[in-house]
């Protein structure tokens, strides 16, 4: 029952996912919202509604370890398995203009939430932070999108029209996108009720932490949209939506995801999340940076090394041995 209740969690969240943000932007493109705005809101955030759910229901049900490890392992997860699978399709190409701007904000964000975890809990106040720092973030890129219509403006737009283009969403009445809309927030909360009861459940099963099945398990179920997403955006030869989409992704589960659950219920970080994870976050997200910097683009040789990290943390991950061996047991 426990891994039907998982494959019903993981299959609602996904189909949730996709229909809250194909109705979301169907909703707003009849209301005449800007196409920006759109790239930069509901799809640059909404593909990440399933782990900010999952992470609150984590948090609400006593399980610290699968809310911070879903934030946690999702950023890894995006990086290296998304951006590594989406970079072998088609190598990604990086806009500089926009890279400095959403780049810098995605440094800052992870270099202020491990600050804020070394304490050994995240609380109300940081999560107050976060939100503070999230809605900044929002403003800063909404005005300098409009002043400019620069890069990182045509790249948010390209976000917007990579979903609104689909049949489907270009046919999809301001009733039925509200419809769609509702049906698929509630598919996201039963998902992820289903797929954290599941989670603990297994953890308990087979001797595991919930950090671990949070930063595994949890965080790649939650990732599924923006891996969809991300794919599909590379078969179509959108790299730059591919990009855009896991860096805006990754600020939003710093500073969305952690930030109201922080709020809603302060959480006991894990002592093998500051022992390992973290760093392992911290690390990817430089090599990502890196990588983007100096080649203005996630080749196929960059996006091999993100697979083969990701294959590595892993197993780190699960196991036992390798878990003895750095102390994590």
């Amino acid at each position: 029952m426990t891994y039907l209740l998982l494959a019903a969690g993981l299959g609602l969240l996904f189909l949730g996912g996709e229909l809250l943000v194909r109705g979301a932007v169907g909703t707003a493109t009849r209301l005449g919202v800007s196409p920006m705005v759109i790239g930069l809101t509901l799809v640059g955030f909404g593909t990440s509604t399933p782990e900010l759910v999952a992470s609150l229901q984590a948090a609400l049900a006593g399980a610290p370890g699968i809310a911070i490890g879903n934030v946690v392992g999702s950023n890894l997860a995006n990086i290296l398995l998304i951006l590594g699978v989406s970079g072998l399709i088609l190598p990604v190409v990086v806009n500089p203009s926009a890279f400095r701007r959403d780049g810098t904000a995605l440094a800052l964000a992870t270099i202020a939430f491990i600050v804020a975890c070394l304490g050994g809990e995240l609380g109300r106040i940081a999560g107050v932070l976060f939100l503070v720092g999230l809605v900044g973030y929002t403003l800063f890129s909404y005005i300098s999108d409009r002043r400019s219509n620069d890069a990182a403006a045509r790249m948010h737009a390209a976000e917007a029209d990579f979903v609104s283009e689909e049949p489907q969403v270009k046919a999809m009445s301001l009733p039925k996108g509200l419809l769609i809309t509702a049906i698929g927030i509630a598919g996201v909360m039963l998902g992820a009720n289903f797929l954290v009861g599941s989670a603990v459940e297994i953890a308990r099963e087979y001797g595991m932490s919930e950090a671990v099945i949070g930063l595994t398990l949890v965080a790649v179920g939650t990732s599924l949209p923006e891996l969809v997403t991300s794919v599909m955006a590379a078969i179509r030869r959108h790299g730059d939506v591919a990009f855009g989409n896991v860096i805006g992704s990754n600020i939003f589960n710093i500073l969305g995801i952690a930030g109201v659950t922080a709020l809603v219920k302060p959480i006991a970080i894990p002592a093998e999340v500051l022992a390992l994870d973290l760093w392992a976050m911290a690390g990817a997200t430089a090599l990502l940076l890196f990588f983007a910097w100096t080649g203005w683009r996630i080749g196929r040789r960059e996006s091999g090394i993100f697979l083969a990290a990701y294959l590595v943390y892993l197993a780190a991950q699960l196991s036992p041995g390798i878990r003895g061996a750095l102390g994590l047991a």
